[in-house]
């Protein structure tokens, strides 16, 4: 219960150290006040290529010097910045929820150009990769506390939390002694840990693991496969069933009764006229005929203080063979990366996790790659994925646009269904839409009243020309007279 508040004594400093189990932060405002605390280890494992084919991987953790300009805190929102080595940063953003705050997005940005991490790398660049993790219904006044280990995976990045302490919104200047612990510090055996096992398994699908930490790193899912033991008690439950089957003991009994019905075998062909009633409910299967989905309008951002370099309008609907679903837009996590010539965008929803890859082929964009996972509205679990597409092709630098229903067959048992599309996935300028290019489904729409115009023009023609032929004729006879 004490353990946020025994670094008190540390505030004074006013600067981000580190002690032997992690690297301490306090951030202060404009008042010199201390708003946001932060205790915590990183580690990360980034892929990189030094050349055609071949991957490295560098391993590092988050070193004792850091500095922690561009850190921000209000009534809020705040975020935690923190920037080490040459042109790395590691930031999270925070914002509160009544009585309660949350993560709202790690961003982690690592500059390959680094040879001290990223030796012989092919590229230069600074690569910037986003989670949304759940970390959730934490008390303003109190200190969110993670002793085990959060593995957070995103493409060619692992990153790994551990030994994680943080109130992201200090009141009257002092850190609170309370604290709310993550579901994977809390002992199975208590009721408490139902409660916040939710939370918490949510933050480990957001943390990022290292190797350079991995003998730990196992300690934490041995104290999680613990926590399998609370179903193994909600099986024994299912035993309650089992003397639910004795019950079915008495419609035995109920057999025996209708052996004296024989007789009225005659009156059991009314039953199959109730059969036929109960043929009705089928019937009502219009389900099919879903209204159209809401058009979501997704933006990607390297950090809050920067333009969108990723645009997407689209209303989506899935076909999980024989049953679709709309994809709803509202409380949709949006994360992903954008580079020079890549892009991607992730969106993840209650039910449904889809990815979309962007590549740029010879000064063209196009959509190469789709993965989806998640549950129909029925509860069946599906996935699938494709990475040889070629569609939304567009001009680098303009945007694709296609306002009608496009319908693309992704494996054999999903389809997709795309409304008021328009997407611009490189080469965003301003945070808003290039200019457009249509889909061929758009460009048919013209078709029809140019060849309306056509056939009309036509007519015209031929009507003056047989008015043209006609008088010809009828000045010539005209002369004949005379």
């Amino acid at each position: 219960m004490y353990r946020c508040a025994t670094f008190v004594v540390f505030l004074v400093l006013g600067i981000a150290i580190q002690l032997s189990n992690g690297t301490e932060v306090n951030v202060k405002d404009k008042d010199n006040n201390l708003c946001l605390y932060a205790k915590l280890m990183v580690n990360f494992r980034v892929s990189y290529e030094v050349a055609v084919n071949e991957i490295l991987t560098a391993e590092f953790k988050l070193p004792a010097s850091v500095a922690s300009d561009g850190s921000t805190c209000d009534n809020t929102s705040s975020t935690l910045k923190l920037n080490f080595g040459e042109g790395h940063s590691w930031s999270v953003n925070f914002t509160t929820e009544g009585k309660m705050y949350q993560v709202d997005t790690i961003t982690f940005s690592y500059n390959l150009s680094d040879a001290s991490i990223f030796p012989n790398s092919t590229s230069t660049e600074t690569t910037t990769i986003y989670v949304k993790p759940q970390i959730k219904d934490v008390g303003v006044d109190t200190c969110y506390s993670c002793e085990s280990e959060d593995t957070y995976v995103t493409d060619s990045v692992r990153q790994t939390l551990w030994n994680v302490l943080i109130q992201a919104f200090v009141i009257n200047n002092s850190t609170s002694e309370n604290i709310t612990p993550c579901a994977a510090d809390v002992s199975p055996t208590t009721p408490a840990a139902l409660t916040t096992t939710t939370t918490s398994t949510t933050t480990t699908s957001t943390t990022t693991t290292s190797t350079t930490t991995t003998s730990t790193t196992t300690d934490a899912p041995v104290t999680n496969s613990t926590t399998t033991d609370a179903p193994v008690t909600n099986s024994t439950t299912t035993d309650a069933p089992v003397t639910n089957s004795t019950t079915t003991d008495a419609p035995v009994t109920n057999s025996t009764t209708t052996d004296a019905p024989v007789t009225n075998s005659t009156t059991t062909d009314a039953p199959p006229t109730n059969s036929t009633t109960t043929a009705p409910p089928p019937t009502p299967t219009p389900t099919p005929t879903l209204p159209a989905p809401t058009t979501g309008k997704y933006k990607l951002q390297p950090d809050v203080n920067s333009t969108a370099c990723l645009l997407a309008d689209f209303g989506l609907r899935f076909k999980v063979k024989d049953e679709e679903m709309n994809f709803e837009p509202n409380g949709t996590a949006v994360t992903g990366k954008c580079e020079v010539n890549s892009s991607e965008l992730l969106l993840t929803s209650s039910t449904v996790t889809i990815k979309f890859t962007f590549t740029n082929d010879t000064k063209k964009f196009r959509l190469h790659a789709l993965n989806v996972t998640g549950k129909t509205s029925s509860g069946v679990a599906f996935s699938a994925a494709n990475t040889n597409l070629s569609l939304w092709e567009a001009a680098v630098g303009s945007s694709y646009m296609c306002n009608k229903e496009q319908n693309y067959t992704i494996s054999a048992d999903l389809s997709i269904y795309t409304f008021e599309l328009r997407v611009q996935p490189l080469a965003v300028k301003e945070g808003i839409f290039s200019t457009a290019e249509d889909c061929q489904a758009d460009g048919d729409s013209f078709l029809v009243p140019i060849a309306v115009g056509v056939s009309l023009l036509v007519l015209i023609l031929i009507v003056l020309l047989a008015y043209f032929i006609g008088r010809k004729r009828n000045m010539t006879v005209g002369y004949e007279s005379f």
